[in-house]
């Protein structure tokens, strides 16, 4: 099993915990890791974008000018394609860009995810992270204890003063673990987690 420091919000090593292997400690496939993020980018999606054909344009019902005779090419609407006000070929129209992959793929590409940040040592546990009340000033100073900037933090449930503490610090996102997900994992340059939400994450994974 790996062993990982913990350290207190001053940025001082207070002890040591050990990583559950099957978690922690998997063979990293990075296919599935990058399915899951395309999944979830692609899920993500709105889809509702929107553009007129030539029969949904307004107007071109006559034929502008008669087949032959005219020195022009023949033309049978003022609404196709090549004239100004024209319909769009092939516009795009609303769709669902959503698609699914299977439940193990999920939680395997997860804890792929989670090894790398283990294996690249940026993986940082705390031994708890409070705030009595919620202050920006504050939770900056834990992230500079830590030399850390650009954070995934997880914790184990919903802690406003913390939430409300890291809103407006460019760089980090907050999240609790029912919620955790390979995108973010993967986005953010370090995960900072606590002792609790590492256990929970076992639980759940293992």
């Amino acid at each position: 099993m790996a062993n990982v420091s913990v350290y207190n919000m001053e940025g001082n090593e207070v002890g040591s915990m050990e990583l559950n292997d099957a978690v922690f400690g998997v063979e990293v496939n990075e296919h599935l890791v990058h399915m899951a993020v395309v999944q979830q980018l692609a899920n993500n999606r709105q889809g509702t974008q929107k553009a007129k054909t030539r029969s949904e344009v307004r107007g071109g019902g006559r034929k502008p000018w008669r087949q032959k005779g005219t020195g022009h090419a023949r033309q049978g609407s003022t609404r196709a394609p090549q004239w100004t006000g024209g319909g769009v070929v092939f516009a795009p129209t609303p769709r669902d860009y959503s698609f699914k992959i299977n439940k193990k793929e999920k939680r395997a590409a997860l804890r792929s995810a989670l090894t790398s940040r283990v294996a690249d040592n940026k993986f940082i546990v705390l031994d708890e992270l409070k705030f009595d009340a919620i202050k920006t000033k504050d939770f900056v100073k834990v992230m500079n204890n830590l030399n850390v900037s650009k954070a995934l933090v997880v914790m184990n449930d919903n802690d406003v003063n913390v939430v409300k503490s890291a809103s407006n610090v460019p760089g980090i996102k907050t999240t609790v673990t029912n919620t955790l997900n390979v995108y973010d994992i993967m986005k953010y340059d370090t995960v900072v987690t606590t002792k609790a939400a590492v256990e929970s994450i076992q639980e759940v994974y293992a």
